[in-house]
């Protein structure tokens, strides 16, 4: 058992996905462009130039807070914050510091746990440097680009917590629709507060920061770290410094960047160019039934239909959990979210296992499995989810193999041919006909082909020895009839009919 409890705080930069930036009017998507492309006067803090808001970037600053449990602050301000960053040319940043948009709420982790949200506010990101020995480059295509930062309260403990709590974040604002959640480039980026104090201890440690990680597993290997680095530290009776540290993934280290033994004055003022900000009830409202499905509606959703750790994995692909949701003629994501938590509100035991119709549970089940095992499998499995079937298609599918027309492994390769373009417009009765994988079930039919392979000679043997009980030649002569039936005939039918005839 450690003797040392770790504290975690989690401070997260989220990309807002508008299509220009916080106060210009340019491209706010700099994927794959040229360095300094996307760029405007009032980036370059020219002479005269003045910010003007985005209202897109307070639209979804808003329905962030509406996923994140969060109060909705009907007056908010921003203010700056004189840092200087070598690559936002202004010399402060435009932030919200005493009144933010978004005030306290919550996020729930898959096993139940919850993570207070202390607020979130929305700021302007700065640009990009990159080093080259003795020279430096600026690109300033991110700067002004809006963010919201989610400051969490202390409430995390372990490694596994502070990855699913960021995982869960990251579902939360793609699925919300506020960011495209491009982890690779940017889009979200994770600050770490780390520190440790002796078990029972009234009071935290000293923490450490580690900044700008940019995935789950980063995240976990950077606590995981430092939980031992400040841990030998104590053992020693040395004090842990109050500084930032970076991350590297190729050593699987953090090192010192800078000390911050006291807070910094960053000299905040009223930003005097940008009107505070005014939000009716209405519009907060609207906004809040504007909000798509999101994981934890569709966890109580599907609770009974698909298993835990299946419905974790396709948790993580928004265009699946849409797809079987459409199965379950979820039309009205509003109405579909307030029945969900009034499920969990009520009897969170059991939340979820009467929203999903008897009769579709096994449809949702079985397309689950086949989009978790057979999809996600495929090479191009990324392409497949931009033009997933139809829900007639897979719901035809389901029934060919509950009605024994389609084995098992015939289903995943009529499954497999929705994704072939040629294919896109045909049922799936007509794909299996093609394929030649529907199976034979008239049993008058099948009877026929049973006794012609019953009268072959090579069959005698086979036949003598089942009778004496040898039961396993059993699968040979099975073998025989789906050869003669060109693999058309039921196994199952096939076999019953064998042990009938030759138990006579």
């Amino acid at each position: 058992m450690s003797k040392y409890e770790i504290t975690i705080g989690i401070e997260c930069h989220v990309q807002l996905a508008t299509k220009t930036k916080l106060f210009s009017e340019v491209d706010n998507d700099a994927r794959g462009k040229e360095p300094n492309s996307c760029v405007s006067p009032v980036d370059y803090a020219l002479p005269g130039m003045l910010p003007r808001l985005n209202a897109e970037a307070v639209r979804f600053a808003v329905r962030a807070g509406h996923a994140m449990n969060a109060e909705i602050n009907p007056i908010s301000r921003f203010d700056r914050k004189h840092y200087y960053y070598p690559d936002l040319p202004k010399g402060y940043q435009i932030s919200q510091l005493y009144q933010p948009i978004i005030g306290a709420g919550f996020i729930e982790l898959p096993d139940g746990t919850k993570v207070r949200i202390e607020h979130a506010h929305l700021e302007e990101d700065a640009g990009k440097l990159s080093h080259f020995g003795s020279y430096s480059l600026v690109d300033l295509n991110r700067a002004g680009t809006p963010l919201i930062e989610i400051v969490s309260m202390p409430d995390i403990h372990s490694a596994a917590h502070a990855r699913d709590y960021c995982k869960e974040l990251w579902r939360i604002m793609t699925y919300a629709g506020v960011t495209y959640g491009d982890l690779y480039n940017g889009n979200m980026r994770f600050d770490v507060n780390i520190s440790l104090a002796p078990e029972g201890a009234k009071e935290l440690g000293t923490r450490a920061e580690i900044k700008n990680l940019n995935s789950f597993r980063s995240v976990e290997r950077a606590v995981e770290y430092e939980y031992q680095r400040q841990s030998k530290l104590l053992d020693k009776g040395e004090k842990v410094k109050q500084e930032t540290r970076g991350w590297s993934d190729d050593t699987g280290k953090t090192t010192a960047q800078r000390s911050k033994e006291e807070a910094q004055d960053y000299r905040y003022m009223p930003e005097p160019d940008v009107p505070p900000i005014h939000l009716s009830d209405e519009y907060i409202a609207t906004e809040k039934s504007a909000l798509p499905l999101l994981p934890s509606d569709y966890r109580a959703r599907f609770a009974d239909a698909i298993p835990h750790d299946t419905l974790e994995i396709l948790l993580d692909y928004q265009p699946l959990m849409e797809k079987l949701g459409e199965l379950d003629d979820l039309n009205h994501p509003f109405e579909a979210r307030s029945q969900s938590r009034r499920e969990a509100a009520s009897d969170p035991a059991t939340a979820g296992v009467a929203s999903v119709p008897r009769k579709d549970v096994q449809i949702i089940s079985k397309v689950a499995n086949l989009f978790a095992s057979v999809l996600l499998a495929e090479e191009k499995s990324a392409e497949y989810l931009n033009d997933l079937p139809s829900v007639a298609q897979l719901r035809d599918l389901v029934k060919m193999n509950s009605d024994k027309e389609l084995s098992s492994t015939a289903t995943k390769e009529v499954f497999l041919k929705f994704f072939d373009p040629q294919m896109k417009t045909k049922s799936t009765k007509d794909i299996a006909k093609e394929l030649g994988v529907i199976q034979e079930n008239d049993t008058a039919a099948l009877e026929k082909i049973v006794d012609t392979v019953l009268a072959k000679p090579e069959t005698q043997k086979a036949q003598a020895d089942f009778k004496a009980g040898q039961d396993k030649v059993i699968g040979f002569l099975v073998g025989q009839v789906m050869k003669e039936s060109h693999g058309q005939a039921n196994p199952s039918a096939v076999q019953q009919i064998l042990r009938t005839k030759l138990s006579k």
